[in-house]
This record gives C-alpha cells, structure tokens and sequence, in this order.
C-alpha cells in the first residue's frame, strides 16, 4: 500500500500530475487544487489513496492528508465513484466541504461539474449520519478550551472537522493553541487542519 508518493513533477494534465520516482513515473489522478500547488520539473509529495478492480490499478494523489481524507470519505458515500469525489474536491477545499456538509449547502457541492442536486443531498445525508454516529463526545471536550462567547463558532469548527473524520480528542489539543475570540469558524478549521499536517 502507497502512503505518499515523492519525487519531480515530470508531466501536469487535466486532473493528472505524473510524479517521477527514481526513474518510475507514477500518474496520479487529482484535483484542481492539488494541482495548483505543484509544477512542473520540481519536487512534491503526494498523499497517496488506491482503487483497485478486477482491470485497473488506479492511484489518486493529494497535496494534502485532509484532501486525501476527504476524498476517501466521499468514495465511500454510496454512488460516489473516484470521478464524482475529484470533482467535488476541485470545487472545494476540505474546509469548504466541512462546512457545506454542516450547512446543508447543496449549491457549494454543485457547482463541481458533474454534481446534481439529488447527488448532493446524498453526500451531506451519508456524511452528516457519520459525523453523528462519530462525534458526541463533541460536546464535552470543547467546552475546556473556550471561552462562553466562543461556544457556538468552535463548536461549528469541531463539528466540521468531525466530517473530514477528526475526532475531538485530537481536535481539543490544537484548539488550545489559538487565539479563539476573533476567528470565524473557517479559520479554526484552516488553523487545525495546518497544524495537523506539521
């Protein structure tokens, strides 16, 4: 199993990044924002997520772990094929589909190309019921690193990262780190998910 793939960029095509490895160009299905990060004849790193079938071996890289979370999340949304889930994830960041899922907010996953309204509301449906199954314990730990006034927009951040599969428990940690008053849930979001990575 692939976890990342390193290497030069040797090739960029729609929703392809070609990543030469020690002479071995491995392609890699992507999104439009994975793609905005990385160039041609320089070296990245791409989070690696594979689908194998009977008659292909297909390999799906991420400029970032949350992108690859997301994207796993949204294949395994029934009727969502790797197409649907790249589509949905060119048109939005992690932290965007966060909180189109919180939010009901079927036209931020419409407007990927592909994505009708009945498909929509059958992402935000199945990963809602997730989140619900995965996050009570939301609940107890948020209010230990906030203050009253801050409730609501930290426990909006927490409920949207629950939906890209972070639990509270490595959520809380974080959140200590930031200075809560002045930010907007999508800045929470953004702060956690850059500290994750490091």
């Amino acid at each position: 199993m692939f976890h990342h793939i390193e290497g030069i960029v040797s090739e960029i095509g729609q929703n392809l990044a070609v990543i030469d490895c020690g002479g071995i160009g491995f392609a890699l299905n992507t999104t439009l924002n994975t793609l905005s990060y990385i160039k041609t004849e320089e070296k990245c790193k791409l989070y690696v997520s594979e689908a194998v079938k009977e008659d292909a071996f297909d390999l799906y890289g991420f400029y970032t772990k949350s992108e690859r979370r997301c994207f796993e999340m949204l294949t395994s949304v029934s009727g969502i094929g790797p197409k649907a889930a790249l589509s949905i994830l060119s048109a939005n960041t992690p932290e965007g589909l966060a909180l189109a899922v919180m939010n009901n907010n079927e036209k931020a996953l419409t407007v990927a190309p592909g994505i009708g309204k009945k498909i929509a509301q059958r992402v935000i449906l199945e990963l809602k019921d997730k989140i619900g199954k995965e996050s009570s314990d939301v609940e107890i730990s948020v209010p230990t690193v906030m203050q009253t006034g801050e409730s609501s927009t930290v426990n909006d951040a927490v409920t949207a990262l629950s939906v890209l599969g972070y639990s509270s428990a490595e959520v809380a940690p974080l959140l200590k780190k930031l200075d809560l008053t002045s930010m907007t849930t999508e800045q929470i979001i953004k702060a956690v998910l850059k500290s994750m990575v490091k």
